[in-house]
């Protein structure tokens, strides 16, 4: 069991930023990926950032070159820098990581989510 806890939301006003941060409850390293995604009112989750485990880094096309991934593994923690930020960006953002396991019978992956924390942004 992963554990993530969300911290930074709030409410800004259009042209600013925020940084989201996502402390996981262990060596996130070891994890296959770690991401953020969004949920705005009425409309599905979508990716907005990703990073997995070799390093690659991947933005949904609605916040490249605006949105920064990054992570400090000796802390556990993968941030969301938000730049120039718009009123479509309001939502509920969500810190996401899959976990692979082994065992006897094969292996798999678990899916791991955080429980989310508020982005308004004002025009």
């Amino acid at each position: 069991q992963v554990q993530l806890v969300e911290s930074g939301g709030g409410l800004v006003q259009a042209g600013g930023s925020l940084r989201l941060s996502c402390v996981a409850s262990e060596n996130i390293a070891r994890l296959k990926h770690m991401a953020w995604y969004r949920q705005a009112p009425g409309k599905q989750r979508e990716m907005v950032a990703k990073v997995t485990s070799d390093g690659t880094i991947t933005y949904g096309n609605s916040v490249k070159g605006r949105f920064t991934i990054s992570e400090d593994t000796a802390k556990r923690t993968v941030y969301l820098q938000m730049n120039d930020l718009k009123a479509e960006d309001t939502a509920v953002y969500y810190c996401n990581t899959e976990k692979t396991w082994t065992a006897l019978r094969g292996w798999g992956t678990n899916d791991y989510w955080g429980q989310g924390t508020q982005v308004t942004v004002s025009s």
